[in-house]
């Protein structure tokens, strides 16, 4: 017989605390930038043209997931606090703050490129 439990965690953390959220393992707290429906020169964004990648600062990072092939070592995180980063719209889970600030969670494995 197969019985299912399900253990149901309590926090106090509210959308106000994203911003000092803990990622865990190789996890990537993004402040996302917020994109424009209309370029600089005044031409309106079609949807098809939203689709690129987003980009956002790394404010805070996990401590890396574990390495298997190092004997439980953690593996170390490439992108560091500060750092600018492209990804994919569809990635990670995204948040808001009650003031509109926004941002996701990634996995690190998510983020294209960094600069």
């Amino acid at each position: 017989m197969h019985t299912s439990h399900t253990s149901h965690i309590h926090t106090d953390a509210q959308a106000e605390d994203v911003p000092e959220l803990q990622p865990l393992a190789d996890r990537v707290l993004v402040r996302v930038e917020e994109v424009s429906d209309v370029t600089l020169g005044g031409v309106i964004l079609p949807d098809s043209a939203k689709e690129r990648p987003l980009s956002g600062t790394v404010v805070r990072t996990g401590p890396g997931k574990y390495d298997k092939a190092a004997e439980g070592k953690r593996k170390a995180m490439t992108v560091q606090p500060g750092d600018k980063v492209l990804y994919f719209k569809y990635a990670g889970d995204n948040m808001e703050t009650p003031e509109g600030a926004k941002y996701v969670v990634l996995r690190e494995d998510d983020i294209l490129c960094k600069a």
